[in-house]
């Protein structure tokens, strides 16, 4: 007879199994439940806009937090759309907002490529100043930037919004390029030298693509910055309205004696579509590239 028996399952080993498992199912569902309450409650500002832009304005006022419209107004995005101009606006806010993240994309790919990959004199000295750079209010800047482009022509000018956009330090961007390239093999970039590759061509065929993941991180990040802007486009447009951007257009909905709430909500659902679009299309690879900077 074999020295190694197998123990026969009692029916109580069976009950505390079941028990247990029970358990873990019910703590499972609660933590699903709080977690779709927290949700509503995150995602409760959005739903009534979109309730919001369907309404009149008494119903805005006079429905509290209801959700749902007595009669559908579609009449508010027409009225956004033509008569709030937010057909030029969102025009503006994507023609900026692109030239933006193209080149915000390519200068701080540059910029992370040569910190995270080469060690030259400076190197600290560079990224301390890029870090300080961070505590330095926008609000600062905004005079010489105006001043700047006034001397060339430019304040009343799409190139001028956009270069001022895109004229930031984007030290987060940078820091997340270099911390990616740090973390990818030399055994790359010596091959690419044996096939007679020089810097700029290794740059461009082997490393950025390889970056994709970082570049679709800092693309979302400048398109929300970017497309979120205020200050700057407020004070580009000042002098010539048809440059507004929807950030800065939702001002056509304040009047001196009253406010068209509906017809400002749906402006922002308007203005709010594209973000989401976004998102939703570089979800995947937005996870990928923080993850990969933080491993890295």
């Amino acid at each position: 007879m074999s020295a190694l028996t197998t123990r026969a399952t009692s029916p109580r080993d069976v009950t505390r199994g079941t028990g247990s498992a029970r358990r873990r199912r019910l703590r499972w569902w609660l933590a699903a439940l709080v977690l779709l309450a927290v949700a509503f409650v995150w995602v409760y500002p959005f739903l009534w806009m979109a309730s919001a832009s369907l309404k009149t304005s008494a119903e805005v006022f006079g429905g509290g937090l209801g959700l749902v419209p007595e009669v559908l107004q579609w009449e508010n995005y027409a009225r956004a759309w033509d008569d709030g101009n937010f057909k030029v606006y969102l025009l503006n806010t994507v023609i900026v907002t692109v030239a933006t993240v193209v080149i915000v994309v390519v200068r701080c790919a540059l910029a992370g490529y040569v910190l995270g990959r080469y060690r030259f004199p400076g190197s600290r000295l560079v990224i301390g100043i890029l870090v300080a750079t961070l505590f330095v209010p926008t609000g600062y800047t905004i005079i010489p930037i105006v001043k700047l482009s006034l001397e060339l022509g430019l304040l009343d000018k799409h190139g001028g919004m956009i270069l001022a956009l895109a004229g930031g330090a984007n030290v987060a961007s940078i820091l997340i390029y270099a911390g990616y390239f740090r973390g990818l093999p030399n055994e790359l970039e010596e091959a690419a030298i044996v096939d007679g590759a020089g810097f700029v061509r290794t740059f461009a065929r082997i490393m950025l693509p390889l970056s994709m993941p970082v570049t679709a991180t800092v693309a979302i990040l400048t398109f929300l910055f970017t497309w979120n802007a205020f200050f700057l486009p407020l004070v580009f447009s000042f002098s010539n309205p048809a440059l507004r951007t929807v950030s800065v257009g939702m001002q056509a909905f304040v009047g001196e004696n009253s406010t068209d709430w509906p017809g400002m909500a749906a402006a922002g659902v308007i203005s709010m579509v594209p973000i989401v679009a976004l998102y939703a299309f570089m979800q995947r690879y937005f996870v990928e590239g923080i993850a990969g900077a933080v491993k890295s």
